[in-house]
């Protein structure tokens, strides 16, 4: 091979390693921005990172109780404080239930939260609404509840983990049409999809109330929980129309 052959092959071994590592750089830059991409998303969906987490556990008058306790009911309607974006995320800022549905009369339940995103009610057992005789089970009466929920819509709830372990817990809920939901535990997904049976009954005559057919799902969800803060994102990923009252967290061994 001569010298002007050799410059020629130098050169293009030269532009071909170039190209390599340039191809390389802009792999490794694109799967790092999937990456970050995802890790965001995730970030988004929660509200704000978990390392800065500014949720704080509900308390008002009433409830003085702190970050709610596990083993032990986890009530969905004292989610954290903090607001839109970092203790929740719901659809709209209007509170459907506090206030709107329940006259802003001065009383503590049909009050409760009035100024937040998250649409709350509780259980009425007049006229037969929650206490009707298509419910599975009979829930408390003047039980609070997260409704109104749709797709995309998520809140947050500090709990205090007794002992490191696995814990089942049974949900009471209402659902017209079934659908799904997830918890996350400090930010990560901890169960994946949940599948929430319906609790539709066509032989109501009561076309509202298919919104007040209480069921419990037993053993709904086990999660891994480390003793101390935990932090739980009850997430609603499709159909919604489903009314959460509380998890009920138990040791399973």
């Amino acid at each position: 091979m001569n010298r002007r052959s050799m410059k020629r092959s130098s050169i293009r071994h030269s532009a071909l390693a170039t190209l390599f590592a340039t191809s390389t750089i802009c792999a490794s830059l694109a799967a790092g921005a999937i990456r970050t991409s995802v890790t965001n998303y995730r970030d988004n969906q929660q509200g704000t990172p978990y390392q800065d987490y500014k949720g704080t556990p509900y308390q008002d008058t009433r409830y003085q109780g702190g970050a709610q306790k596990i083993p032990g009911r986890v009530e969905c309607a004292y989610y954290d404080l903090g607001g839109e974006g970092v203790a929740y995320h719901d659809s709209d800022a209007k509170n459907h239930g506090s206030g709107e549905l329940n006259p802003a009369d001065g009383t503590y339940l049909n009050q409760f939260r009035m100024d937040e995103g998250v649409d709350i009610s509780y259980t009425k057992f007049h006229d037969q609404i929650d206490n009707n005789p298509f419910n599975l089970v009979q829930p408390p009466e003047n039980q609070l509840y997260v409704g109104w929920t749709e797709p995309g819509e998520w809140f947050n709830s500090t709990v205090q983990v007794a002992r490191a372990d696995v814990y089942a817990a049974d949900l009471l809920y209402t659902s017209n049409r079934g659908g799904t939901i997830s918890l996350d535990v400090n930010g990560k997904d901890a169960s994946g999809p949940l599948t929430i049976v319906s609790t539709f009954n066509a032989a109501d005559p009561v076309a509202w109330r298919q919104w007040h057919h209480w069921n419990v799902m037993r053993n709904i969800v086990r999660l891994r929980l480390s003793a101390g803060k935990n932090v739980l994102t009850i997430h609603i990923l499709t159909e919604g129309n489903m009314n959460l009252a509380y998890f009920d967290f138990k040791k399973t061994r």
